[in-house]
């Protein structure tokens, strides 16, 4: 199935309307130009994108109608995300990824998580426990890990909930923390005090 495209429109300061014409090119547009591209190279590598470059003068009421008149003029979707000075990569992964999410679902089995969580390390071993392979993302270390867990976790949750590490997905499905992972999977909590950490044993399924 043919993955659906992010829209990315660039209006940069060029162009012409009437007797008017841009005779002197915009060093924030070139710049922003080359942060799009090399940002689509790299932290949004795989994620399909439609970047289209336009003259600000030529079309000026095209961004005016979503409230941007100051090139450069950056829109995704048909949210604008920056204006007006070079843009800022991070604000573009985000903008872009959390596109990208609302035009596709996630598959597979994904846990979200951090080093340092160890309610991420004993969701993980959950998993290894019962043989089910999994994708982990660091969203401390990749910020598109945690873009994309927050633009898949708060329409879930709601915009006002605070959101916390393991985020995890079975087979496409969210599933929530490492409890809800634990009752899934019939497993049951022990604290270890000499390891720090959960050890894990059996819970008999009910018949």
């Amino acid at each position: 199935m043919e993955r659906k495209a992010v829209d990315l429109i660039l209006y940069r300061w060029a162009g012409s309307w009437g007797p008017f014409k841009v005779k002197i090119p915009c060093g924030e547009c070139a710049l922003t130009v080359d942060v799009i591209k090399d940002t689509l190279e790299t932290e949004l590598e795989g994620i399909p994108v439609n970047f289209i470059i336009r003259e600000w003068l030529s079309e000026w009421w095209r961004p005016l109608m979503k409230g941007g008149w100051h090139a450069p003029i950056v829109i995704v979707g048909d949210k604008i995300v920056s204006q007006g000075h070079a843009l800022n990569r991070g604000v573009l992964t985000e903008a872009i990824i959390e596109e990208h999410v609302k035009l596709t679902a996630i598959s597979g089995n994904h846990i979200f998580g951090k080093e340092t969580c160890p309610h991420c390390v004993r969701a993980k071993g959950y998993l290894k426990d019962a043989n089910i392979d999994f994708n982990y993302h660091d969203v401390v270390k990749n910020p598109r890990a945690l873009y994309e867990m927050i633009s898949r976790v708060k329409p879930i949750v709601g915009p006002k909930t605070p959101i916390t590490v393991p985020q995890i997905w079975l087979n496409g499905s969210y599933v929530g923390g490492a409890d809800q992972l634990g009752e899934l999977l019939n497993r049951e909590v022990e604290v270890n005090p000499e390891r720090g950490q959960n050890s894990l044993t059996a819970e008999p399924a009910i018949a």
